[in-house]
């Protein structure tokens, strides 16, 4: 990924599909009262994970979340106004896990090579340093000595090295109670964080040796199912459909009439729901590893001849993720156009965007728009070329404004917050899951 920070600009949507978006958003921020309560219901029943973050796609008839990630970096590309509620919601996330806590060690990815990631490491550090907390880095590298960076925003950056102490792990002496991981664990789950009695935020559980995007969907499903039916709208607006084929392999064509065939149902029940609210668009689905994040392993598809004909190349690159992760099970979901569009040139010529919100416990805390000068209405944004404009809103929008028009910047990005916090709400149903299955699983001593 090929990132760099640029101007603000503020987005502009498709007018063929303002009307659908502001009746959907006019029903949500009228609704927001019942939606609050709602969601304080919730929090107090599935606690949030520490931090998360979550691509969106606005459709203009349709707003869904298509990922979402519980080990987030781009703390670098959001926007500065909202850096009060950022130190805030770490102040109120820390005290959760550790109400005592006065340090924190963070556990990066080992992209020690890239910037992007290191401006981004820099800035969660800032963050954490803001809110009270003292903080080192640890490095998963086998270093002897501390490794510096000095990185092209002018930040300084030191990555330590860590060792296992008892129960504990450590730099230089440097064992707070706080562990903070930033790594998603694609590669698997790590032996140096197995019976700590450190508290490890978010846990390793859910990092994504773990974790199945269609295990997180489904729970979205039924939770944005049940809001949903408490304001009267349909669920289809904010939810992604989509299909499971259990194990695949591309290289050895395993699992391909299978997946030929999901991906014709679905293709005919999208067309179904675009018949019904008259959308005129070509239907798509998107084919992604089940595990895994920096858009690799993801292709799009208009029929299902497309994922039968694929050459060796494209079954290649379908069948590794991050850090060699061998793909065997993938994702099929509803492709979500996007018809945002941001400027990020100083001759205001704009490209396809996306949204991406920030979340510390239950708070949304800003984010940036993705956008890609190469790219589509329907094609993933999330691969090398991509540049990141933080989010122009210029007020916290943590709450609607009901004098302003529903497109309002303010309002605009509430409805995101709501969006974004059902994919968080299923991320935290989704790690209870996961551990109260580990706990009946578990052979008594």
């Amino acid at each position: 990924m090929s990132p760099e920070q640029s101007r603000s600009a503020h987005p502009e949507l498709d007018a063929r599909y303002c009307g659908p978006l502001l009746e959907i958003e006019s029903h949500i921020i009228n609704c927001h009262r019942q939606i609050e309560a709602w969601f304080r219901a919730q929090w107090l029943k599935h606690p949030a994970p520490f931090y998360a973050s979550v691509d969106l796609r606005n459709a203009g008839f349709k707003l869904a979340p298509v990922d979402t990630n519980l080990f987030p970096a781009g703390f670098n590309n959001l926007n500065h106004i909202f850096d009060p509620l950022m130190v805030q919601a770490i102040q109120a996330a820390v005290e959760h896990s550790c109400p005592k806590a006065r340090d924190i060690l963070i556990i990066p990815e080992r992209h020690t090579r890239n910037m992007f990631y290191l401006e981004s490491l820099a800035a969660l550090v800032d963050f954490v340093e803001l809110a009270g907390f003292g903080v080192r880095i640890g490095s998963l590298e086998p270093i002897d000595a501390p490794l510096k960076f000095e990185l092209p925003s002018g930040r300084h950056l030191t990555q330590h090295p860590i060792c296992r102490v008892g129960r504990r792990i450590e730099v230089d002496g440097f064992s707070p109670c706080t562990i903070l991981l930033n790594n998603d664990l694609s590669g698997g789950r790590l032996a140096i964080l197995d019976d700590l009695e450190q508290t490890v935020i978010p846990p390793a559980e859910l990092g994504w040796w773990n974790r199945s995007k269609f295990e997180h969907f489904s729970i979205y499903q039924a939770i944005t199912a049940e809001l949903c039916a408490l304001i009267n709208l349909d669920p289809w607006y904010l939810t992604p459909l989509m299909r499971d084929c259990g194990h695949i392999d591309f290289l050895k064509r395993e699992g391909e009439e299978c997946l030929e065939r999901q991906v014709r149902d679905l293709l005919a029940e999208i067309q179904a729901k675009y018949d019904e609210h008259e959308i005129k668009e070509t239907p798509f689905v998107v084919i992604k590893a089940d595990a895994g994040t920096y858009g690799m392993g993801v292709m799009t598809a208009q029929s299902p001849e497309e994922v039968t004909q694929l050459n060796r190349k494209q079954r290649t690159k379908m069948s590794t993720s991050k850090e060699g992760l061998g793909i065997n099970r993938v994702l099929i979901q509803e492709g979500v156009h996007s018809f945002e569009k941001v400027a990020i040139h100083q001759d205001d010529q704009r490209f396809v965007a996306e949204p991406v919100i920030y979340m510390v416990d239950h708070f949304v805390v800003g984010g940036f728009y993705r956008v890609h000068t190469e790219k589509d209405i329907n094609e993933s944004l999330n691969s090398p070329g991509a540049s990141f404009v933080p989010l122009p809103f210029n007020e916290a929008c943590s709450l609607p404004a009901a004098t302003a028009s529903p497109d309002s910047e303010r309002n605009r990005l509430y409805v995101y917050g709501v969006v974004a916090r059902l994919a968080l709400l299923a991320a935290a149903i989704e790690y209870q899951s996961i551990t109260h299955t580990q706990e009946t699983t578990e052979i008594p001593a």
